[in-house]
């Protein structure tokens, strides 16, 4: 996995992840960018930006008709207002619309309270933890799925948890790290081990381990 990090970080060098101002923007972002671009999310957020509604209070007084209206370029709009009103409703009644309390729980505790809201799973879960709170817990997204599978690394039905623990069990449990390599994995996917991989110019060409 150290070697993997490396090769990576040489070709595309640091990310600088997550393009957001703030931790609740970050966990917005979480919850628009499930099965879409995030070119389509930055529109939602930009439009939620110019309303001023990227605060909790905001959110929470803001009807979901309207909402939906406005983050209509991140698909499935309608659900996803449903999605971010259920986390605004969860930050209230558990931590009074505070995300610095909110962060004071334990990594694992707040883990399984968050997989409790309505519209949040795993990925975007621990989207919120590594990227909002900066707790170290490894995201794994269908780039990383499909980039270890093609490399023998995993098997192409392996569950999300073991994919997870391949990360956390073979690296130094530090959120940074986790962060940049998740970063750099989502741009390997998007430029070159895509549908159609290039596998010619990859970074990781000849890195290959047939799993038991």
């Amino acid at each position: 996995m150290r070697l993997i990090y490396g090769k990576l970080y040489k070709h595309f060098g640091p990310q600088e992840w997550w393009p957001a101002e703030t931790p609740f923007e970050v966990i917005v972002g979480a919850i628009l960018t499930q099965n879409t671009s995030w070119s389509n999310v930055e529109k939602a957020i930009a439009n939620l930006k110019k309303n001023r509604l990227l605060t909790p209070g905001a959110l929470k007084a803001i009807p979901v008709s309207r909402l939906a209206k406005l983050i209509r370029s991140s698909g499935y709009y309608n659900q996803k207002a449903r999605k971010l009103k259920n986390f605004t409703r969860f930050l209230f009644q558990g931590y009074g619309g505070s995300l610095d309390k909110m962060f004071q729980d334990d990594r694992l505790i707040l883990r399984g309270k968050l997989l409790e809201v309505n519209g949040i799973g795993f990925e975007t879960a621990d989207s919120i933890l590594l990227y909002a709170a900066n707790m170290p817990m490894f995201v794994v997204d269908a780039y990383t799925r499909r980039i270890l599978s093609r490399h023998g690394l995993i098997r192409p039905d392996a569950s999300y948890s073991q994919i997870q623990d391949y990360f956390m069990d073979n690296l130094k449990n530090d959120a940074g790290l986790f962060n940049e390599f998740h970063a750099l994995i989502v741009r390997l996917g998007k430029e070159i081990c895509k549908t159609a991989p290039e596998c010619g110019v990859c970074p990781l060409k000849g890195i290959t381990w047939e799993v038991s």
